[in-house]
C-alpha cells in the first residue's frame, strides 16, 4: 500500500503527505545547493570583490524572471482546480498557454535587462572592478532568463501532473550540470564570473527545456500534456491575479535585496555585501524546505477545493500547520549549529569578513522560527484561488514590512538592525497571516471538517 502511486484525489495522512511533497522539497533544496556551489566557486577562485558583484547584480535577473513564478503558481492552481472539476483536456490547453505566455514575456524582459544592466549596477553603487564584474556576469545571466522562467514553472506543474519525483530528477540533472561546469569553468579553466554565468545558463537549459519534450509525449502517464491551444485572456488574467502573491514575493525580494546591498555598502562596504551573499546562499537551504512544502502541497489543496471536498482541505490545512511548527523549531536549532561551518567554507580566507558573517547569520536565522507559516499561508490562499489575500500577505511580508524595518532598525542599532530586519518583518506578517486564516474561513471552510 505504501508503494502505491499517490494521486491528488487521495486522502492524505502525514505519511502520504510527506511522501508527496518530499520530491518538491528536494527540488528546492537541490536548486539551493547548486546555487551555493556557484557562489563558492566565485568566492574562492575569483575573490570577494567578484562575489560581492555577483550578489549585487543578482536581484535584477531575479526581478525580471518573476513572471515565471507568477504563471507557474497561479497557473498551476487554475490547472489543478480544472482537473478537480473533471476537465483534463481544458487543463492541458491552459497549461500550454501559460508556458507560451511566460516564454514570450520573459524573452522581451531579457532584452530590456541587457539594456538596463550597467545603469542599474551604477545606481546600486557599483564602481570600478565591482561594476565590471557585475556587468560581465549579469549580461550572460539575462540570456538565461527564458529557460530560468520555464524551469520555475515546471517545478509547480510537475506536482500538478502528479510527477513530483520526475520534477526532482530534472532539477538534479540541471544542478549536477551547473556544479560540474562551475568547477571546470571557474576553478580549472579560470573563466571567472563569465564561467559561473555560462554554467548557470547551460544548467537552466537542462531544467527548463528538456521537460518540454516530456510533456509533448502524450504516451506517458502525466496528468498534463502540451497540446494545441488558443489565447484565453480571462484565464491568463486570473492566473496573473492568482499568482500575483508569488510575483510580489519575488519582485519584493529583488527590490529588498537591492536595499539590503545599498545599506550594507553604506555601513560596511564590500564586506557587508559579501556577508549578505553568504547568508542568502545558506538561508536558501532553510527557506527551500518551507517553499518546497508550500509548492508541493498547493496542487492537492487546489484539486480538493475544485472537487468541493472541504473535509480534505481541512485535513491538509491542519496537518500542514503542525508540520511547519515542528520543522521551524528544528531548522532554527540546526542553523545555529551550522552557521560557523558554512561561513568558514565561503569566506574563511578573510578573518574580519568571517566574524561579520557569523554574527549576521545568527541574527538573521531567528526568522526561520516564523517565516514558514507566512510562506504556507500565501501558497495556501493561492491554491484556493484567492490571489488577493495571498498577494496581501506576500506584499506586507516581503516588501512593506521589510522596507520599513530596513530603514528604521539600522538607525537604531546600526548594522545589526539590517540583519534583524527580516525577523521583524516576518513577525509583523505573522499577525496578518493569523488574521487572514481566521477571517477567510467564512469563505473557504478549511478550519472545520
Amino acid at each position: 500500500m505504501s508503494k502505491q502511486r499517490i494521486q491528488l484525489s487521495d486522502h492524505f495522512t502525514y505519511s502520504r503527505l510527506l511522501r508527496f511533497v518530499l520530491p518538491c522539497i528536494g527540488t528546492m533544496l537541490f536548486t539551493s545547493i547548486y546555487g551555493i556551489v556557484d557562489g563558492l566557486c566565485v568566492s574562492n577562485f575569483v575573490g570577494k570583490t567578484a562575489f560581492a558583484a555577483v550578489n549585487l547584480i543578482m536581484p535584477l535577473p531575479q526581478l525580471l524572471g518573476t513572471v515565471g513564478f507568477m504563471l507557474g503558481t497561479g497557473g498551476s492552481a487554475i490547472v489543478g482546480i480544472t482537473l478537480g472539476e473533471g476537465g483534463p483536456k481544458k487543463a492541458d490547453r491552459y497549461f500550454t498557454m501559460f508556458l507560451l505566455a511566460a516564454l514570450i514575456s520573459v524573452s522581451v524582459l531579457a532584452v530590456l535587462g541587457i539594456l538596463l544592466l550597467r545603469p542599474v549596477a551604477e545606481l546600486l553603487g557599483a564602481k570600478g572592478e565591482l561594476l565590471d564584474y557585475a556587468v560581465r556576469y549579469g549580461r550572460i545571466l539575462m540570456l538565461a532568463l527564458p529557460p530560468f522562467a520555464l524551469q520555475n514553472m515546471f517545478q509547480s506543474f510537475f506536482v500538478t501532473a502528479e510527477k513530483p519525483l520526475l520534477g526532482f530528477w530534472f532539477t538534479v540533472g540541471a544542478g549536477c550540470t551547473n556544479m560540474v561546469l562551475d568547477v571546470v569553468m571557474v576553478g580549472m579553466l579560470h573563466w571567472g564570473v563569465e564561467g559561473a554565468a555560462v554554467a548557470t545558463l547551460i544548467s537552466q537549459l537542462v531544467g527548463g527545456v528538456l521537460p518540454v519534450f516530456y510533456f509533448i509525449d502524450h504516451g506517458n502517464t502525466s496528468r498534463l500534456h502540451l497540446c494545441r491551444t488558443q489565447f484565453y485572456g480571462r484565464v491568463l488574467w486570473d492566473a496573473c491575479i492568482n499568482g500575483s502573491s508569488e510575483l510580489m514575493t519575488n519582485l519584493s525580494m529583488s527590490l529588498v535585496n537591492i536595499l539590503y546591498n545599498f545599506q550594507l555598502l553604506r555601513l560596511a562596504g564590500e564586506n557587508g555585501v559579501a556577508a549578505y551573499g553568504v547568508i542568502m546562499y545558506a538561508a536558501f537551504l532553510f527557506v527551500a524546505v518551507f517553499v518546497g512544502y508550500a509548492v508541493g502541497s498547493a496542487p492537492i489543496v487546489s484539486f480538493h477545493y475544485g472537487a468541493r471536498n472541504h473535509a480534505e482541505v481541512h485535513n491538509l490545512y491542519q496537518k500542514s500547520l503542525r508540520l511547519i511548527a515542528v520543522v521551524a523549531v528544528s531548522m532554527t536549532a540546526v542553523s545555529m549549529v551550522l552557521i560557523p561551518f558554512v561561513a568558514r567554507i565561503f569566506v574563511g580566507y578573510d578573518t574580519q569578513l568571517l566574524a561579520l558573517t557569523n554574527r549576521a547569520f545568527r541574527l538573521y536565522a531567528l526568522s526561520f522560527l516564523i517565516m514558514g507559516f507566512n510562506v504556507y499561508a500565501s501558497s495556501f490562499f493561492t491554491a484556493l484561488g484567492d490571489g488577493v489575500t495571498s498577494a496581501l500577505i506576500s506584499f506586507l511580508r516581503t516588501l512593506l514590512f521589510q522596507l520599513a524595518a530596513l530603514l528604521l532598525l539600522p538607525a537604531l542599532w546600526g548594522i545589526d538592525g539590517v540583519w534583524l530586519a527580516v525577523t521583524a518583518a516576518e513577525l509583523a506578517a505573522l499577525a496578518v497571516t493569523v488574521a487572514m486564516f481566521l477571517t477567510k474561513d467564512k469563505t473557504f471552510h478549511y478550519r472545520k471538517a
